[in-house]
């Protein structure tokens, strides 16, 4: 799970953060934390646990009392805020149920909904402690990663932090083919869907993917040009297809288990979670009527790539801190 993998860097950035204002004699009242391209599913929360945790025992260690904490989930209008309801209950409790080390060190949790696009401001100047993105910056561009910076730069105030992970790329070469991995299963099926008349030609050719991958130069050098932040840290890891669904389904019943060594299992495992990110694209190119079939054929042509122990995703996560 890509958020797990990233869960010591979040913790580091938290610690550092609240030593660094002790120390400055100014720690905070309330942390104004915010979860941009938040998505809605099981995961959702998973950062904002994360940061509670990591609150509460950073001023248990030094003898204060914990923050109040406030979480802004954002993400586009048509995402389905809803479903968040349900799990929300569970973690507010994580402030009242005990769970903690010292009942002095137990933080109380507010949350807020902030729809819409991160392209632009979501929040007023300087009020912002701490901002994490998971898996959403690989669909910019150079140009959109530095307006996304300037924006979170006047939203933050100086010397908090900011954690983001995005699919990425080892080399400097642009043309690798890391960055093709996800998608020439799905260029075949719709070219095979051509072939046999299931798609219009023209369609095909006009279909593109906004998605970047960049190199951890790359990255650094835009950190850079921006000005605003300082790189703390920078983590190159990757991702298995097949750890990362085992892991989801770790606490299921050993049917799935087994269904996730098959071949078939793999494929279709793998298939569902692309469409999860790139339906609407495909759909709204498209239309509706091919999506079942379309990635039916991403996840065969996963399977006849190679050996799923070989695929993997390149992701970099890097650590900022904003200049005072």
């Amino acid at each position: 799970m890509v958020i797990m993998k990233t869960k010591g860097v979040i913790e580091q950035a938290i610690s550092d953060h609240l030593c660094h204002a002790r120390n400055n004699v100014d720690f905070p009242e309330t942390l104004v934390m915010a979860d941009l391209g938040c998505s809605s599913g099981p995961n959702t929360l998973l950062v904002g646990s994360i940061v509670i945790n990591a609150v509460a025992n950073t001023s248990f260690e030094m003898g204060l009392k914990a923050p109040d904490i406030q979480i802004n989930l954002n993400d586009l209008p048509t995402n389905d805020f809803n479903s968040v309801f349900v799990a929300l209950q569970e973690l507010q409790q994580c402030s009242t149920n005990g769970q903690f080390m010292d009942v002095h060190a137990q933080p109380t949790c507010y949350f807020t909904w902030v729809p819409g696009s991160y392209f632009g401001r979501l929040f007023p100047m300087k009020s912002l402690n701490f901002v994490h993105s998971s898996y959403s910056l690989q669909w910019l561009s150079q140009t959109d990663f530095l307006r996304f910076l300037r924006c979170r730069s006047e939203e933050m105030m100086g010397g908090r932090r900011m954690v983001l992970t995005l699919s990425g790329r080892t080399t400097d070469d642009a043309r690798d083919e890391e960055r093709y991995q996800l998608w020439r299963p799905l260029a075949m099926a719709l070219q095979d869907m051509v072939f046999e008349g299931l798609v219009e030609e023209e369609k095909f050719d006009s279909f593109n993917i906004p998605s970047y991958t960049a190199s951890p130069m790359e990255i650094m050098s835009l950190v850079k040009m921006e000005g605003s932040f300082i790189l703390e840290h920078l983590e190159i890891f990757y991702v298995n297809w097949e750890a990362w669904k085992r892991e989801e389904k770790k606490d299921n019943d050993a049917s799935e288990l087994k269904q996730l060594t098959d071949d078939h299992g793999f494929g279709h495992d793998v298939s569902k979670a692309v469409r999860a990110g790139i339906e609407s694209l495909v759909a709204n190119h498209f239309g509706e009527a091919i999506l079942d079939d379309v990635f039916k054929r991403y996840g065969q042509n996963i399977i006849a790539t190679g050996p799923k122990e070989t695929q993997k995703r390149v992701s970099i996560t890097i650590s900022l801190t904003r200049k005072m």
